[in-house]
């Protein structure tokens, strides 16, 4: 998923100018969030934008998907996303063709997030892509550091799960309800919990 990380990069900079501090976020700097008036403009117009999606996919189908494409110009064809969700920067997403997105998706912070090809993301899953500084000063002064979230093609996420800042879960991987993923999973396998560990390899049909 290397090319479509580099992607999102070469977007956000096709599509801002040298003072936006998505460039900033999205190159893993460290950022004054609270006072960038450039990501309010762009959290703004994305929930803004996620409203009338869910709004319109009960009315007009067509329009919703010119709206998503809007939000989220690396969108792949076919991909099926049911409302609500919430996405703070479509700039930074790639979603793969043909996965599906089930209800309530909250996508956080202006990190890359790409999602592969034929992916089943359940209810209710988060993917945080934001860090807040440890130190307790830097912190109060509102800096924040961005890391990528890759989910791999064919991959499942049970409802309610969280992925943080800097995962990878790899290609046909299953990832069980209400697990909290906070390292890498390997391709090809079961995994679930809080902390996220692998369970067991994918049993495969021969």
């Amino acid at each position: 998923m290397r090319l479509e990380l580099e992607q999102v990069v070469r977007r956000v900079r096709d599509h801002t100018d040298g003072e936006d501090d998505l460039r900033r976020l999205v190159d893993g700097e460290w950022v004054q969030y609270r006072l960038s008036r450039s990501l309010l403009d762009h959290t703004s117009h994305a929930h803004t934008l996620c409203e009338r999606i869910s709004r319109a996919l009960d009315e007009d189908a067509a329009e919703a998907t010119r709206l998503l494409r809007e939000l989220v110009p690396g969108l792949g064809d076919g991909v099926d996303v049911r409302p609500p969700f919430s996405i703070d920067y479509g700039l930074t997403l790639t979603v793969g063709d043909r996965t599906f997105i089930n209800a309530d998706l909250l996508i956080i912070g202006g990190g890359p997030v790409v999602i592969g090809e034929d992916c089943l993301i359940g209810p209710r899953c988060g993917i945080y892509t934001p860090n807040h500084a440890e130190d307790p000063v830097r912190r109060r002064e509102g800096f924040e550091r961005a890391a990528p979230v890759v989910i791999e093609d064919n991959v499942w996420l049970g409802g309610s799960v969280t992925i943080t800042p800097g995962v990878t879960i790899g290609r046909d991987s299953i990832v069980g309800a209400g697990s909290v993923v906070t390292r890498d999973v390997p391709p090809g396998v079961v995994a679930a919990g809080n902390p996220c560990r692998v369970l067991r390899d994918l049993v495969t049909q021969a």
